[in-house]
């Protein structure tokens, strides 16, 4: 008899997952809470460090996709009945689904800048996220409010990442790259803008992120401040002024800047605590989902059959991200094989 798995959360861990199990010979079911599939990476304009358009990325896993799998979109999990060693899941369209395992894909959101006032998004017409510059990129064209283009402009790391003030103790991972490759796009795109990036640590952990960090400095002459920033103000004609410390010297430090940006980091979904009760999982005090074992069952959970993929777990990239869907392909086989008939 042909096993059945249910994937929660249509991003790429998702769809990775849902492709591999189906070409393995399963029976798939993809559900995702929004209208389309790809998660946060369909929402990006190029990858960090390769400059990679992202919609490559999204449409070269979307091809993995047999058009076997059922793909419910617009639908969430509501409540969950285990039978033995069967699920059957009611999903918010009031269906019912019965499946063998569960693998959860839900990914992370993005902090949301507004919990930052003194940083004055949603405030100052010219303070924005690192996602709403990335529309920008996408579209070509970068402006200030009064369609001017931007002649100075500070990004701000970890917005929403290390700051016990919003509870979120943990690195969020990709921000400190992202920084520098949207300092690299800004400079590329006005070759003249002095271009600043205010830092706490910079974590360049992945492969040819240090080659990247070193260009944005010797290339592009992106200024790198170690610094928090403390406050944020406008003037009259709608520049941004800063105040922050540089931490290497211990002075203290003005700019006024045409453009703000505010990297903002991963949060677990405001989805996860309710998902996470109506499937019985575990959360950390970090908010994500806890795996039975963060060293040889990272991918399994603390209920039998019930796996977990992806940024749903902690902050990832999306090498990382794949890799982990991957595993947990191998997790649910090994299950299906070992506990059900």
């Amino acid at each position: 008899m042909i096993k059945r798995v249910a994937v929660i959360g249509g991003g790429i861990a998702g769809m990775e997952a849902a492709g591999l199990l189906a070409s393995r010979g399963y029976d798939v079911l993809l559900v995702e809470k929004e209208q389309d599939l790809g998660g946060n990476v369909a929402k990006w304009d190029r990858l960090f460090p390769s400059k990679t358009p992202a919609s490559d990325i999204v449409n070269k896993i979307k091809l993995g996709l047999s058009p076997s799998i059922k793909v419910l979109t617009n639908r969430t999990v509501t409540r969950m009945i285990r039978n033995n060693d069967n699920f059957a899941l009611l999903l918010s369209d009031e269906t019912l689904e019965k499946v063998d395992a569960i693998l959860v894909t839900t990914g992370f959101q993005v902090f949301d800048a507004l919990r930052k006032e003194e940083y004055g998004y949603g405030i100052y017409d010219n303070v924005i996220t690192s996602v709403d510059l990335e529309r920008m990129f996408a579209s070509k064209k970068v402006l200030c409010k009064n369609g001017k283009e931007p002649k100075c402009v500070a990004f701000i790391h970890c917005v929403g990442s290390r700051d016990e003030k919003v509870n979120n103790h943990y690195c969020s991972r990709v921000c400190c790259i992202t920084a520098v490759k949207q300092a690299i796009e800004m400079k590329e795109l006005y070759p003249t803008a002095d271009v600043y990036c205010f830092y706490m640590d910079l974590r360049m952990f992945g492969r040819y992120y240090e080659d990247f960090y070193h260009d944005a400095q010797a290339k592009y002459s992106v200024s790198f401040v170690r610094g928090r920033l403390s406050e944020a103000g406008e003037t009259h004609d709608n520049k941004i002024v800063l105040k922050a410390e540089d931490t290497l010297i211990g002075k203290p430090l003005k700019v006024t800047v045409d453009m703000l940006v505010l990297m903002t980091g991963m949060e677990s979904p405001d989805t996860t605590e309710n998902l996470s009760a109506c499937l019985e999982l575990e959360q950390g005090n970090d908010r994500f989902i806890t795996p039975a074992d963060p060293y040889i069952h990272n991918n399994c959970t603390h209920r039998r059959g019930i796996f977990v993929a992806g940024a749903c777990t902690a902050p990832k990239n999306i090498p990382e991200t794949l890799a982990d869907a991957r595993s947990a392909v191998v997790a649910i086989e090994d299950y299906l094989f070992t506990y059900t008939d």
